[in-house]
């Protein structure tokens, strides 16, 4: 959950669907063929069902895909497979309801664990797990988040923890880096094999356990990926980020709104991504004394600066 006192974008400055549909449409003609809804919690989005049909419906986009804490996806699952998603990614960074309440702030463990499965039954397939596994808080779980995910055909992607938005706990010493979680998994499981990667722009490098078990680590903090980096935001008011380090964004919900012509938004998309020199965890991991990307004074400066708005 967000830092108590959260600061919210206003009602009014959110992007319709109809707004959402027709950026995605700007950015399906300059190449994007994969779209994917996150948040904050998309699913306490009133009539997200629909947003995905619109989506659905944009020539070019290939694949189209949700981040979610699992909490509401159960009630949601069949209906957004209707409505045609094509894949589901849940949150879930323990696998102990005690530790969740502590973590999320509720007692809804069960609920996500059910959503998980709900997904399954809607018929989606490919369903991931993301958890952040942090020193001294969940770290003693990345064995059993990977026979979690053997046991529910789901494939656990493990993230070493950032110094990014709203971690303002953040510190060096809290982060478990991939050779850690790897020499773990190892001696739990045995030989651990790589996966050779399908998309090299992918943020998780995929590895094989000897029973077929697949698995991820999304290793950004110590071996940050920026030169293979692809992908950029949009947040629900219509600001674009091209790194989730970017101090400041485009706002793009001002050219829609002031009669500005698709393609010359278009066009200001091509110029801008082409010009982008975004560097973000390269340059965090490139500095002596390193914390928090922002201390809590300054994630209330600009509500964009939290990952809860602008989609870790």
């Amino acid at each position: 959950m967000p830092e108590e006192h959260y600061v919210w974008l206003p009602k009014p400055s959110l992007l319709t669907f109809e707004e959402l549909a027709r950026v995605a449409r700007i950015f399906a003609g300059t190449g994007v063929t994969k779209l994917r809804l996150t948040g904050g919690e998309p699913l306490l989005r009133h009539g997200l069902p629909d947003l995905v049909t619109l989506l659905r419906g944009v020539d070019g986009i290939d694949e189209l895909t949700l981040t979610t804490n699992g909490l509401l996806l159960e009630r949601s699952a069949a209906e957004l497979r209707a409505a045609g998603l094509d894949r589901v990614t849940v949150s879930l960074d323990t696998l102990r309801p005690d530790r969740f309440r502590e973590l999320a702030g509720r007692g809804r463990h069960a609920d996500v664990l059910q959503g998980i499965r709900a997904a399954a039954d809607a018929g989606f397939s490919g369903t991931k797990v993301n958890a952040v596994i942090v020193r001294t808080v969940n770290d003693d779980e990345v064995v059993d988040l990977i026979a979690f995910g053997r046991a529910e055909q789901v494939e656990v992607r493990l993230i070493e923890y950032m110094d990014v938005g709203g971690a303002t706990q953040w510190q060096p010493d809290r982060v478990v880096s991939r050779a850690e979680m790897l020499e773990t998994i190892a001696a739990a499981h045995g030989p651990v094999t790589p996966v050779p990667p399908t998309d090299r722009a992918a943020p998780a490098e995929r590895y094989r356990l000897a029973d077929g078990t697949c698995f991820g680590i999304i290793a950004s903090t110590t071996a940050p990926f920026c030169g293979a980096c692809d992908r950029s935001r949009v947040t629900a008011d219509g600001m674009w980020f091209r790194c989730l380090y970017a101090q400041e964004g485009t706002d793009l919900r001002a050219l829609l709104r002031d009669g500005t012509s698709d393609a010359d938004v278009a066009m200001l998309v091509r110029s801008t991504w082409a010009e982008r020199a975004d560097r973000g965890a390269e340059a965090r991991l490139g500095l002596e004394s390193r914390g928090p990307l922002y201390a809590l004074d300054g994630l209330r400066v600009d509500p964009h600066r939290e990952m809860h708005t602008r989609g870790g």
